[in-house]
């Protein structure tokens, strides 16, 4: 008595691998909040340099220090977190956004991130221009004389007093000299961290951790500061002047190349390069620790993030 032939087995298609959901749009602002709240000091000191007549970086610290004690070192810090919720959140945002546009993956050619981080600026330079003016006003309000000040009492009071004292296009004040740093910034900082760290990541000597990471940062805060110094200077010095005049790009580079020469374009590197380099490192370090965090979340099946 025959028995009958079984049907063959068939194996089962392995499930579709889950696509990775995307981070918080908000991650990259929160980042750069923290870390620009750190190196506040840093930063209100190249401001200072940029638009007074202080001439060296210790020199002005010490000055801050005399006239308004620790406090002092903080002055403005309300004009920080606007503009980097503003700015840096809209940057961060756009700039994945448009390596998705221009199909820049995980090993994309450092001309496709340049190409992304240059779109990204662009968006973040208008969007953010509001807030960089009023953090520029208030971090150089006391290197002024007392009669020159404008004496804001925080960023949203900047706001109001602006479009109350100098018209709603006073929001536009050196838009042009910042969306050009801008798109600089982030076509040097945004593109070389991720070219940086991909190159790092192919060699035997690093992996995707926190050294990685703080090697790639630092290169990157090198590039950007040499390459964003010039459009940084002029948008200082635009921003925190007043008056008939004031708004033109082209007659501030020509009173100041009258004045001081061609190297007023690089007057504060040094204060910048010192200022930009830990924020850099800040950004991205958290930035990485926030995804990790945000990863570990929703391994654990929360859903908030």
């Amino acid at each position: 008595m025959s028995t009958p032939s079984s049907a063959p087995a068939t194996l089962a298609p392995p499930p579709a691998p889950l696509k990775k959901q995307p981070y918080p749009f908000w991650l990259g602002g929160v980042a750069a909040t923290i870390a620009a709240s750190i190196t506040h000091p840093l930063d209100l000191t190249k401001v200072r340099l940029q638009a007074s007549g202080d001439k060296r970086m210790i020199e002005s610290m010490k000055k801050t220090l005399r006239t308004a004690g620790v406090r002092g070192m903080f002055d403005g810090i309300s004009g920080t977190w606007l503009r980097q919720m503003s700015y840096s959140m809209c940057r961060f945002w756009a700039y994945d956004e448009s390596k998705k546009l221009l199909g820049a993956g995980k090993d994309a050619p450092a001309w496709k991130l340049a190409a992304a981080g240059s779109m990204a600026g662009g968006i973040a330079g208008l969007v953010g221009n509001p807030g960089e003016i009023v953090m520029v006003r208030l971090q150089g309000d006391f290197a002024k004389p007392p009669e020159k000040r404008f004496n804001y009492k925080h960023c949203f009071d900047a706001l109001f007093r602006m479009v109350r004292e100098e018209g709603v296009s006073s929001l536009a004040r050196g838009v042009t000299p910042n969306v050009f740093r801008a798109v600089l910034m982030n076509a040097s900082q945004l593109a070389s961290y991720d070219f940086f760290k991909a190159e790092l990541l192919k060699t035997a000597y690093f992996e995707d951790n926190i050294m990685c990471h703080f090697t790639a940062s630092f290169a990157a805060g090198t590039v950007a500061t040499t390459v964003c110094s010039p459009a940084d200077v002029i948008k200082s010095r635009m921003m925190n002047a007043s008056g008939p005049g004031s708004n033109s790009t082209l007659g501030v580079i020509r009173a100041s190349i009258k004045n001081e020469g061609a190297m007023f374009m690089f007057k504060g590197w040094v204060p910048a390069w010192t200022r930009l380099q830990p924020t850099t490192i800040l950004i991205f370090l958290t930035l990485e620790q926030l995804k990790n965090g945000v990863d570990w979340s929703r391994s654990k099946g929360y859903t908030v993030l």
